[in-house]
This record gives C-alpha cells, structure tokens and sequence, in this order.
C-alpha cells in the first residue's frame, strides 16, 4: 500500500511539474500589467484581443498550422512505403537508405535550415511556403517512419499472404489488411510530425520573411526587442489550439486505443 502512494504520489509530483509552466503561462497573459508578471495583476483579455487584433499574428498561426498539415501529409505519403519496403524486402543497401531517412532525427535542424537554403538558390525555392515545406517533410518524415515500422512484425506479414492467397491484390491487401494494422503508427506519427512542425524555428527561420512568417519565428524575432504579456497570450493560444486538438483526437481516434494497439 506505502509503494502504491509513493507512486501516486510521485505521479502527481512529476505531472505538477509538467504542467505548473503552461499555468503560469497562462496567468500572465491575464494580467492587467503592461509587462509579463504572475501572480497576474489583475484579470483582463485586452492582451488576446490585442494578438487577434494584429494581422500578422494570425497569418502566422495560419502559415503554421498549414505548412505542418503540408508537412505532415507529404510525410505519410512518402515514408508509409517507405517503411514497407524496408520491412518487407531485403536489398543492396537496404541499412543505408534506412539510416538516410532517419539521419535528420540526428542532424541540428539549423544545419539542415543552412542546407535547404543554399540547396534552394539553385532552383529559386528560397523564402518561400514551399521551401518550407520541403525543409519540413525531411525533418518530420522520421517520426512517421519510425512508428509505422515497429507496427510492421512477421505475424502481420502472415496475414498479407493469407489475403493474397484469398484472391486479393496489392492494393486491396494494403487498405484492407495493412493499413488497419499499422494505423495507430501512422496516426502516432503524424501527431509528432505535427507538433515538430509547428513548433520548428531553426529550419523555417532561413526561409520565412516578414510577409511568410511562422509563430515561432515571430516570437522568437518578438522577443528581442519587447517582453510583454502579448507573448503570454500566443503561447496561451498555442496551448489551447493543442488541447483542442487532443480532445478531437480522442473523441474521434481514441488516444487509449491507439496506446493499447502500440
């Protein structure tokens, strides 16, 4: 009984520290301050209206919240057979090509940033929503491959070959018997692709400009020369779009089931 309170206990412990940050974040964009302060000084929203009043701030939540959906889409359209390959076939080179697409989980992301902005200049793609876009499929695609190849065992493969022994093709086999299979991977995946991309400053800050803007960026370029609660405010914002979207996930996908089938 003492060992299953000192984990509870422990439990809240570790769970107080995660979220007493994102609290006090949340408290200082209320304050009534012209300056970030918590315990706020007082209870307003004027702070919010003033980030939803200025137009630049919602460009960059819509440039962000795009650019990681284009980036986590071209990911799943990429490495999804990517991994099956690599799963299920063996060829010359077979560990190199698997290392290649796993090597920007290692590179710095302002390395790869320098990279696909001198790569770029040779085809005219810099500063742009599509080099963006490139810049973040190569850092993000990992996360997809890694989850969907764990979901990949020899007792699945058993089933492709029952249902080709069936009468169905390739392609039937994949949405039927596959995908089913290797979902929870897939969709894991593409809520890390998501969040990496959405939080990123060191690759899009090569290639944003003060029209193509993402809300990192804009923060991180705010933040040099004023500190005030408007910060507080889109971060305030940042995490209740995250916890909006958890919620629908839930509801929709089942974040206990998905846990369960991993």
């Amino acid at each position: 009984m003492s060992a299953r309170l000192a984990i509870r206990a422990l439990s809240w412990a570790v769970l107080g520290f995660l979220v007493l940050p994102l609290a006090v974040i949340v408290g200082a964009s209320l304050t009534a301050s012209q300056f970030l302060a918590f315990p706020p000084q007082g209870l307003t929203l004027d702070w919010y209206r003033k980030m939803l009043g200025d137009p630049s701030y919602v460009a960059a939540f819509t440039t962000s919240i795009l650019l990681a959906l284009a980036a986590t889409v071209a990911a799943v359209v990429m490495t999804v057979p990517a991994a099956l390959a690599l799963a299920r076939h063996e060829f010359p080179g077979k560990r190199l090509v698997s290392a290649m697409l796993l090597s920007p989980l290692v590179l710095p992301h302002i390395v790869l940033g320098a990279a696909l902005l001198q790569f770029g200049a040779y085809f005219g793609l810099t500063r742009s929503f599509l080099a963006l876009a490139i810049g973040h499929t190569v850092i993000v695609a990992p996360f997809v491959l890694r989850s969907t190849l764990s979901l990949l065992t020899l007792e699945q493969r058993a089933l492709e070959e029952a249902s080709a022994d069936l009468g169905a093709n390739g392609l039937t086999t994949f949405f039927l018997v596959v995908l089913p299979q290797i979902r929870p991977g897939v969709v894991a995946g593409s809520i890390f692709a998501f969040i990496s991309s959405f939080i990123n400053v060191e690759l899009s800050i090569f290639n944003t400009t003060s029209e193509l803007n993402t809300i990192p960026v804009k923060l991180f370029n705010y933040v040099q020369y004023t500190i005030d609660p408007t910060i507080a405010a889109v971060s305030g914002a940042t995490i209740a779009f995250a916890a909006v979207v958890i919620v629908i996930l839930d509801l929709t996908l089942g974040l206990d089931m998905l846990s369960e089938r991993r």
